[in-house]
This record gives C-alpha cells, sequence and structure tokens, in this order.
C-alpha cells in the first residue's frame, strides 16, 4: 500500500498527523509513506489535494466528500481518530463515510 501525504507549507496539522500515522501503521511492513509538500493552486488540483494535509491511500483520498473540489487549503475538519484511519487504511476501496476528514 502507497500512502502520500500532501501538506502546505507550515501546515499545523502535518504533525499530529504525522504521529497518528506513525501509531496506525506500528507493525506494519506493506505501507509506504511519502510526506509531499504543495504549493501551487495547479499542483493541488493534478495531485487531487483537498486541503492540508491531504492522505491519499493508493493514490485516492478516503476522506474526500465526493463533491469536493481539488484545493490549496487547508481542511477545516479534525483530523480522523485512529479507528478511521485504520478502517480507510484496510478498505482503500470504501469512500468516505461523512464522518470528520483530514484536517
Amino acid at each position: 500500500m502507497e500512502l502520500t501525504v500532501l501538506v502546505v507549507p507550515e501546515c499545523p496539522h502535518t504533525a499530529p498527523l504525522r504521529e497518528r500515522l506513525t501509531r496506525v501503521l506500528r507493525g506494519r511492513t506493506d505501507v509506504t509513506v511519502t510526506w509531499r509538500e504543495v504549493t501551487d493552486p495547479e499542483e493541488a488540483e493534478r495531485l487531487g489535494m483537498h486541503g492540508s494535509p491531504t492522505l491519499l491511500v493508493d493514490g485516492a483520498d478516503p476522506f474526500a466528500r465526493p463533491d469536493e473540489a481539488p484545493s490549496l487549503s487547508c481542511r477545516v475538519l479534525g483530523l480522523p481518530p485512529p479507528d478511521r484511519l485504520r478502517r480507510a487504511l484496510a478498505r482503500p476501496d470504501r469512500p468516505w463515510d461523512g464522518g470528520p476528514g483530514v484536517c
């Protein structure tokens, strides 16, 4: 499984998400995590960024709402709790379920 985390410079939610992912992924050897800083709106759109940070699981954002447009902005909803992260990583094909998204 390939995880890509898209962040804007100095995003205050980067460190908390990094800590949460570290806990959730502890012991897993089947996951690669790449952190990528995005500064250009066109790049954000091309990458499918839905606010900072955006967590892409095998290229898809499991926390994006179906009607949510890509954007170079901050996500204002709270970080998903660890159990939602675990579910998203166990079932990356399952769409957003209406709970808090990544902030």
